[in-house]
C-alpha cells in the first residue's frame, strides 16, 4: 500500500491521539472504581509488588519461591475479579478500551502494518480523492454499453463506437490488473460526453478500494495549483502539490478546457515527465484530436505522451444527452 508522507504521518497521528485517549479513558475509570472501592487499589498495587518480585526471581535464577508467588498472584487475580463484578464491571475493566486489539491501536502488530491500518488507509485516500461519493455511482459495476452504437463506425479503423468503446474497458481492466507490477499511463481522447470520465472513475474506484492514492484534478483546478505554487509559493497548496509527483495514480481529466499559454504547455511537460521519471501512473482525459494536443502544448509534450501513454480513441454521441432523451 503506498502513502504519501503526508498521509501516513496523518494516520499515525490519529493512532497516537487514540492512544492517549485510551489512556485517559482508563484513568478515570480507575479513579471511578478506587473511589468506590479502596481493596481495589490494594488488590492493584499487591499484584504490582508481587509480579516485580517474581520477576526478580526468575532474573536471579531462584526458583524455590515461584510456586508460592505464582499461587499468591492466583489468589489476587480472583478477588479483583470478583470485586469488579461485585460491583459491575467487566473483568477487562482496567484494560485500555482498544478499538482494535489485535493491534492495541498502534496500527502495527510486530512490524507489519495491522488490517486496521490498512483500512484506514483506504478511507483516508477515498477521502483525499473527493471521489467517494461520483464513484458510488460511476464504476466498473454500473458501466453500461448501451450508450454505444454497433453500427456507427470509425472510417479509420473500422472500428464500431460500441467496439472501440469495448476495447478502452479491456485496456482499464488490465491497467488496473497490471498496476503493482507494470508501470503504465491511459491516455483517453474523443468526443465529448462519451465516457472517458466515467472509464477513469471506474479506474480510480478499483485502486481506491486495493488501497493505492488516486488524485482526482481538472486541467482548470491541476493549473491553478502549479501557479500558485509556481508564482507565489502558496503554502496552502504545498500539499495538493506534493501529491501531484507523490500519489500512486494521478487524473488529469478534461485537459484542454483551461487557457493554454507558454506557462501551462511548460508546467504540463514538467509535470508528466516528473511523473513518468518516478514511475506514477497518470490518466488524462481530453476532447482534443491529435493535432489540436500538439498544437496547444507542443510537439515535446505529445511525444512524451505517445512514448509513455497507451492511447484509446473513443467517438460516438453525447452519453449525457441520450440519458436526458430518455429522461434518466
Amino acid at each position: 500500500m503506498s502513502l504519501t508522507n503526508t498521509q501516513y504521518s496523518t494516520l499515525m497521528r490519529r493512532y497516537e491521539a487514540r492512544q492517549m485517549e485510551n489512556q485517559h479513558i482508563l484513568q478515570q475509570r480507575i479513579a471511578e472504581a478506587y473511589d468506590r472501592s479502596p481493596r481495589l487499589k490494594e488488590l492493584e498495587e499487591s499484584i504490582s509488588s508481587v509480579s516485580v518480585s517474581r520477576a526478580k526471581m526468575l532474573l536471579n535464577g531462584d526458583e524455590s519461591a515461584l510456586g508460592r508467588l505464582k499461587e499468591e498472584l492466583a489468589g489476587l487475580f480472583a478477588e479483583k475479579k470478583a470485586l469488579l463484578s461485585e460491583l459491575g464491571y467487566p473483568p477487562d475493566y482496567f484494560k485500555p478500551p482498544f478499538q482494535c486489539e489485535d493491534c492495541q491501536d498502534t496500527g502495527y502488530i510486530g512490524n507489519q502494518k495491522c488490517h486496521c491500518f490498512k483500512q484506514a488507509a483506504i478511507d483516508l485516500v477515498y477521502t483525499q480523492s473527493n471521489m467517494r461519493r461520483i464513484l458510488e455511482q460511476e464504476n466498473f459495476q454500473t458501466l453500461s454499453m448501451d450508450y454505444y452504437s454497433k453500427t456507427e463506425c470509425n472510417p479509420a479503423s473500422g472500428l464500431s463506437s460500441y467496439d472501440c468503446a469495448l476495447q478502452a474497458v479491456s485496456v482499464c481492466r488490465e491497467f488496473v490488473s497490471a498496476f503493482d507490477t507494470e508501470f503504465g499511463n491511459l491516455f483517453l481522447y474523443g468526443d465529448t460526453g462519451i465516457g472517458k470520465t466515467f472509464l477513469s472513475n471506474c479506474v480510480a474506484k478499483e485502486l481506491l478500494d486495493s488501497g493505492h492514492s488516486v488524485i482526482y484534478f481538472t486541467a482548470f483546478e491541476l493549473f491553478h495549483i502549479l501557479e500558485r505554487a509556481t508564482f507565489y509559493k502558496d503554502e496552502a497548496v504545498n500539499a495538493d502539490y506534493q501529491n501531484l509527483f507523490d500519489c500512486d495514480l494521478l487524473i488529469l481529466d478534461d485537459l484542454g478546457t483551461e487557457f493554454s499559454n507558454s506557462f501551462t504547455t511548460t508546467q504540463l511537460f514538467l509535470c508528466l515527465n516528473e511523473r513518468i521519471l518516478r514511475r506514477k501512473s497518470t490518466i488524462i482525459s481530453t476532447n482534443l484530436n491529435i493535432s489540436q494536443l500538439v498544437e496547444a502544448y507542443s510537439e515535446r509534450t505529445f511525444s512524451r505522451i505517445s512514448s509513455h501513454y497507451t492511447m484509446l480513441k473513443m467517438f460516438g454521441k453525447d452519453i449525457r444527452i441520450l440519458k436526458k432523451l430518455k429522461g434518466l
